[in-house]
């Protein structure tokens, strides 16, 4: 077949004329032998000339048709064996790629968890140019030690459903839905944290307890929202949202998280224009108080001359009360310096006026009264070193003659 279609080949690379419409053509007209030569043949050498040039004309047209150039076997071979693999490898060279997994604790940076990469696996599975046995390829090559060692005993022509039975026994979640339903119900939202993300905790909690079957798929979204106006401590934007409301038909994840973040992005904004307003509201009252202290213009002392007035009898009464004092404080000065050296001159004439007490037997004066009065003013409770009052010798005259009544019985 190759050898004809090459003869073919070169027999319509050498027919300069006529095309293949127009041979047709001239032989449903003229369905007679043509000789090349003019005249009805006169001998056998024109038969045989006539003959040879009647077949080279029939040489410059392909003897094979199109179903025998490309037959149903061939396009089908070149569909299976060329077009798939360029989708294939397509596919294979595209940026999409599965991040690594080992399963060790705590969990590498670079790595993923096992719920994000098992999400990763199903959807290489749901691709429909891919086949088992390249997915379970695309496994192994993203698994480290230890998870590696975990699938070791599958063989090389395992499916994918074997390879995730195992790690999903190793390294799936195996709460049981309904303690992860009731962790739900108990998760509130911290100090500090904004309302959209509360939605999201909540969101990744209630889709655990739906995988493991402690909620039903249809009743993600009323337990979302009921769990959200019962964990959510801003009851401002709650009411405006009219989420309690909703909760007969509530609106779906999406719905609500982007209601809640254009709420957030709203307060936020008019928090951010009030502190700047209030800011600038603080800054221009600073300005004026200081503008008005430095630039504040004085009296003109011709315009008003009782200020000035008031001024010199502020003055001259601050001067007269500074003179009282200095001289009140000097009088007691010296009154204590002269109560003092009166007593110490009565000390001393007593001494001298009494007989020597070491000749004589000691007495026993610690039962005798002795002096509880001030020798300045007479007053009891004080000492004449730290007395204030005026000097009263007739008061301590008198409690000195009771003391000695007192001493002498």
């Amino acid at each position: 077949m190759m050898m004809q279609i090459s003869s073919d080949v070169e027999s319509m690379q050498s027919a300069d004329e006529p095309s293949l419409l127009a041979l047709s053509e001239t032989s449903v007209e003229s369905p007679q032998t043509t000789s090349p030569f003019p005249g009805p043949p006169q001998n056998d050498n024109d038969v045989n000339m006539a003959t040879s040039a009647l077949i080279t004309d029939e040489r410059r047209v392909p003897s094979l048709s199109l179903s025998d150039v490309n037959p149903p076997e061939v396009q089908k071979v070149v569909v299976e064996h060329i077009v798939k693999r360029e989708d294939t490898g397509s596919f294979l060279s595209s940026p999409i790629r599965l991040r690594s997994f080992s399963g060790k604790i705590p969990r590498p940076n670079s790595e993923a968890d096992y719920d994000t990469w098992r999400s990763h696996i199903e959807l290489l599975l749901n691709y429909p140019s891919m086949s088992p046995l390249q997915v379970s390829r695309r496994i192994l090559e993203s698994l480290l030690s230890p998870a590696a060692d975990v699938v070791k005993s599958l063989c090389s022509n395992s499916l994918p459903s074997a390879y995730l039975q195992l790690l999903d026994s190793a390294f799936g979640a195996v709460e049981d839905g309904e303690e992860l339903f009731a962790q739900l119900m108990n998760t509130l939202q911290d100090p500090g944290e904004k309302p959209s993300t509360y939605l999201q905790q909540l969101q990744l909690a209630l889709n655990q307890a739906v995988k493991t079957g402690g909620v039903a798929p249809g009743e993600v979204g009323k337990h979302l929202l009921k769990q959200f106006c019962r964990g959510c401590w801003d009851i401002v934007l709650l009411s405006s949202l009219q989420l309690e409301q909703k909760k007969s038909f509530p609106p779906s994840f999406t719905e609500l998280l982007l209601m809640l973040r254009t709420k957030e992005d709203r307060q936020a904004a008019k928090a951010s224009r009030m502190r700047k307003h209030v800011g600038s509201i603080k800054q221009r009252v600073q300005l004026q108080s200081q503008s008005s202290f430095i630039f504040e213009p004085t009296e003109n002392p011709e315009t008003n001359p009782s200020a000035i007035d008031d001024l010199r009898k502020q003055v001259a009464s601050l001067q007269s009360q500074l003179t009282t004092l200095m001289a009140q404080k000097k009088y007691k000065g010296f009154s204590d310096r002269g109560a003092t050296g009166r007593t110490q001159d009565r000390v001393l004439a007593s001494q001298s006026a009494k007989p020597d007490m070491s000749k004589q037997p000691r007495k026993n004066y610690t039962n005798e009264p002795r002096p509880c009065y001030c020798f300045n003013c007479g007053e009891d409770g004080h000492i004449a070193t730290i007395c204030t009052n005026d000097s009263n010798p007739t008061v301590v005259t008198e409690k000195r003659r009771q003391l000695e009544e007192r001493q002498h019985v």
